[in-house]
């Protein structure tokens, strides 16, 4: 999630702020530290995640078997996160990083490359997802993906049909890209993602360019398709989205999976009876992976290995996948996962559509002052 993701309701997902109950959580986990050190001394593991980003009872049940106390901190912005990493001494043993911010980190050495010899549940990972993988990893030797997703298309079949008929692409991003489209489909409103890293990228890919381009002329012609379509964007946010697109105030956004699943468990909840679809388009889109990672000056190297290896049995990880409503990485794990889950085709893509997802990569700084740039250009439409 790419997952993103502003904290995830999703990351990238995922991403998107629940302000009062991340403060709750956080205060939380320095209750649960400060009643442990009343405790007799035992082994510990320090992990620090996304806000809501894991199964409810997988900490829980990784001490009650593995005998160990867990401190588990959150995070809302990955920003944050890589700050206090790159500080060091951050006392955090795994961490949850996404794709595009491992190169950084294994640059800075902040990263320890991991023992497989001490993660006998590696063999249950996904041989193609670690692939993708590799482009921000090479050899996976620092990170164990953990949960992944795309960024595509969320949108309400029955407006949107209503607006561009039976026909309308809503397998491809001329949805969105095509200004004939997209201004027929402001009448019921139209919101992107306010994601540079994602949402650049993927102009780019449509208009036949390298996704992760290096030459400044690329980023002024995906500047120049997104100014053409921002009179039709009613706004950029990434979060947003998820109430708007389930209560019908918007039809279509270029959002995160997870951030559409929400809105879709949000729309049944409240009984609307809106039909609310993910589309991968057909074109390709990014693929966000979020992977366990261990820091160089983890107090308790072994015990985070343990919970690592632990995060990669099939049973439990399957339990995040049913919770979050996110495909993980562990190919064992998907006949666990809950068949509403596993045959939806957004969050499960088949093996063609894998094929055509690409990796979000970090740039170098200057072209991403470039990007930076060409987006806040877009976004005030100047």
């Amino acid at each position: 999630m790419s997952l993103d993701p502003t904290p995830m309701l999703w990351s990238i997902p995922m991403k998107a702020t629940r302000y009062m109950p991340f403060v709750l959580a956080t205060l939380f986990s320095v209750g649960l530290a400060c009643a442990q050190a009343d405790e007799p001394a035992k082994s510990s593991v320090h992990i620090y995640n996304w806000y809501d980003y894991i199964a409810p009872n997988t900490m829980k049940d990784f001490e009650k078997e593995a005998g160990i106390s867990a401190v588990y901190d959150v995070f809302d912005n990955s920003d944050v996160m890589q700050s206090k990493l790159m500080a060091g001494r951050s006392g955090y043993d795994v961490v949850v990083a996404s794709g595009d911010l491992l190169p950084n980190l294994i640059k800075a050495g902040v990263l320890k490359k991991l023992d497989r010899s001490k993660l006998p549940n590696w063999s249950h990972l996904d041989p193609d997802i670690l692939a993708k993988l590799q482009s921000n990893d090479p050899g996976n030797e620092y990170a164990a993906p953990y949960l992944w997703g795309t960024t595509g298309i969320g949108y309400d079949a029955d407006k949107v049909r209503s607006i561009l008929g039976p026909d309308a692409p809503v397998n491809s991003w001329d949805l969105i890209f095509k200004e004939e489209n997209l201004a027929k489909l402001s009448q019921c409103g139209v919101a992107m993602l306010d994601a540079p890293s994602e949402v650049i990228p993927i102009a780019l890919h449509y208009l036949g360019l390298p996704y992760n381009s290096q030459n400044p002329e690329d980023y002024k012609k995906a500047q120049a398709l997104l100014l053409k379509l921002r009179p039709h964007i009613v706004y950029f946010d990434s979060s947003k989205f998820i109430s708007d697109l389930a209560n019908g105030n918007i039809c279509v956004v270029l959002g995160w999976a997870g951030g559409v699943a929400d809105a879709q468990k949000a729309s049944e909840l409240a009984g609307n009876q809106r039909k609310l679809v993910y589309s991968i388009p057909r074109e390709g889109a990014p693929v966000w992976v979020e992977s366990l990672v261990q820091l160089n000056d983890a107090p308790n190297p072994e015990q985070g290995l343990a919970f690592i290896n632990y995060m990669l049995r099939p049973e439990v990880i399957a339990e995040s996948s049913n919770y979050l409503s996110y495909p993980n990485a562990n190919k064992d794990a998907t006949a666990l996962v809950e068949q509403k889950i596993r045959d939806n085709p957004g969050v499960y893509p088949s093996r063609q559509v894998l094929d055509t997802l690409f990796p979000l990569e970090p740039l170098p700084l200057k072209m991403e002052r470039v990007r930076t740039r060409a987006w806040n250009t877009v976004k005030t439409g100047a």
